[in-house]
């Protein structure tokens, strides 16, 4: 990989949407340096940094910094499970130049390459006011799903949507019929579910999985199942004693999930319960307590993900691993070489692992390694220069993360790398953009995964870009050399947001404005045209209900659009719908 210039960068490009959840790694030590900036004046207090115009640099491309998830300025911007509510302010995310490097076997070594205003500091306070969660109702009747009958179930037919209740004995056919007055050529309410009751503080609703069958959602106390054709219960509610507090954002292969919730009510409760469940048949499996670790190390905050057949549950300090099959201890991981703590884990095809290590010292840094899942044993490490913090895993598989680094007290810089299989810096990003996916709230721990709106396959990283004016973009960047392959503008004036690519097609989505429904549309990620096409229309009569998940969570699967909020406002006076179903 060519070494960087030894000259170190005159600032940042942007700065991302939001303060980091948590924190990340840093950057690698020894980036290339990045293209040219963009086109334009930086905005106040940002600058920007040097340019090689010639070589791609380590920008960090994230919309955050240290806490609230970054999103979009517009209502309705979606996130992960603890989202802030309502919508944060954002910071443009931008690449900046590539950190000078010694040559060393880290290509991050040297200046950062992203600015962050001072201001995000501020967010990360503001912002935690927003999740105080207390007391409640269970969400069920009588310990039964209440659902009426519909004259319309049919997914396809006209007719109101199926509203399977809120749990408190409404539902049936939608007394407002979201499906009235539409056009020719929209989509359609398939069905909806209202938002249970919720503490007037709010509440989380983290996690929505769909299987061939059945779309399960968690809301405050209550995990929920629906059909995915006809919005009927699948499966009565589970109603836990306490408030849901974490969920794998995963599901395993034969379609099971782990939910954890507080041991109590009080403010000494912990977040330590752990309870299997099938989604397809709301049966429980093994329950188990998770224990704290050391002095400093507890469980009031845990942090779950899963890789194959093993459950990682990640506390402030270490890990526990389980056989998600049987609630087997497999592993811990613990403390390690240099006072280095894990500080969190990302899962899916890989288990990665980053560790805070020094505690505060001169020699304090961050290192990301990769674990066997079954065993722990540790297949590479990489370490990062003092002062990066590994914020986010964009991808496991290729891994792809995102870092920031403080720099004069008021500015952050970023970086985003991609590595090899075996932990050696594949590439680093060098597009000048403020990118903008959208982040989590992570502030207590680092939530590695609690990134949507940005989309990796095994060559390529696709991050949206920040609307200032007009439409925003999405930039295809290739892994091999961080460089742009090419790049596609929202056919709307709304953000367009990836979601996943399959079928050789990024699926992206494209927010909903006041007067029109949110798309769904597809792009070609071969080829020498990357026009979007439309593959669903949102109903115009829907887009204020739709504009209204200022925290949401979004998946296209088989032909239908599902979108839910991740954040109850626990406001008794509104309707607040906490699924949605769309097709045709």
């Amino acid at each position: 990989m060519t070494q960087p210039p030894n000259q170190p960068p005159q600032g940042g490009f942007g700065a991302p949407q939001d303060p980091p959840p948590g924190g990340g790694f840093g950057a690698p030590q020894t980036p290339p340096p990045p293209q040219g900036p963009p086109s334009g004046a930086p905005q106040p207090g940002y600058g920007y940094p040097q340019q090689s115009p010639q070589q791609p640099g380590p920008y960090a491309s994230g919309p955050y910094a240290s806490g609230p998830y970054g999103q979009p300025q517009q209502p309705g911007p979606y996130g992960q499970p603890g989202y802030g509510y309502p919508p944060q302010p954002q910071f443009p995310g931008a690449p900046g130049t590539p950190p000078p490097g010694s040559g060393s076997r880290n290509p991050f070594k040297g200046k950062p390459v992203l600015v962050v205003g001072a201001a995000v500091a501020a967010l990360l306070v503001v912002g935690g006011t927003v999740w105080a969660v207390s007391g409640g109702d269970d969400g069920k009747k009588d310990g039964k799903p209440v659902a009426g009958k519909s004259d319309d179930p049919k997914p396809g037919s006209s007719g109101a949507p199926v509203n399977p209740g809120d749990g408190s004995g409404d539902g049936g056919e939608d007394p407002e019929n979201l499906n009235e007055g539409r056009k020719a050529g929209e989509s359609k309410v398939l069905w909806y579910k209202e938002a249970p009751d919720a503490p007037g503080s709010g509440a989380d609703a983290p996690g929505m999985w769909i299987t061939d069958k059945t779309a399960v959602k968690a809301a405050y106390k209550q995990l929920s199942a629906y059909n995915v054709g006809d919005g009927r219960p699948t499966w009565d509610p589970i109603t836990f004693p306490h408030k849901i507090c974490a969920v794998t954002p995963e599901k395993t292969a034969d379609d099971k999930v782990v939910v954890a919730h507080m041991s109590g009510d009080s403010d000494r409760a912990k977040c330590n319960q752990l309870q299997l469940v099938d989604l397809d048949t709301g049966e429980k499996g093994w329950t188990g307590e998770v224990a704290d670790g050391d002095l400093f190390d507890s469980a009031i905050t845990i942090e779950l993900t899963l890789t194959g057949n093993t459950l990682m549950v990640g506390r402030s300090q270490s890990g526990t691993a389980y056989d998600v099959t049987s609630g087997k201890k497999l592993f811990d991981a613990k403390k390690y070489g240099d006072a280095c703590f894990p500080a969190g884990f990302a899962g899916g095809e890989r288990l990665i692992q980053v560790a805070s290590c020094g505690a505060g010292g001169s020699n304090a840094h961050d290192e990301v390694r990769e674990l066997d899942p079954r065993t722990g044993k540790t297949k590479w490490t990489y370490t990062y220069e003092k002062g990066w913090r590994i914020e986010r895993a964009y991808s496991v598989d290729p891994l792809v993360l995102y870092s920031t680094k403080e720099e004069d007290g008021d500015k952050k810089l970023w970086n985003i790398a991609a590595f090899t299989a075996d932990g050696k810096v594949r590439s680093q990003v060098g597009v000048d953009e403020d990118f903008a996916p959208v982040c989590g709230w992570a502030i207590l721990a680092r939530e590695l995964q609690g990134c949507e709106g940005v989309a990796v396959d095994a060559d390529t990283l696709y991050l949206p870009t920040k609307a200032t004016t007009g439409a925003n973009e999405i930039v295809a960047i290739n892994l091999a050399d961080g460089k742009e392959k090419w790049r596609v503008e929202s056919p709307a004036e709304e953000s367009m947001l990836p979601m996943k690519v399959e079928g050789g097609k990024l699926i992206a989505y494209v927010e909903p404005s006041y007067d029109s429904g949110g798309r769904v549309v597809s792009v070609p990620t071969a080829g020498s045209s990357h026009e979007p096409v439309g593959l669903m229309q949102n109903p115009q009569g829907v887009a204020e209900i739709e504009n209204s998940f200022y925290s949401k969570s979004i998946d296209w699967v088989d032909g239908r659009f599902y979108l839910s909020t991740t954040r109850l406002t626990g406001n008794d006076d509104s309707k607040e719908k906490l699924m949605l179903a769309y097709g045709k």
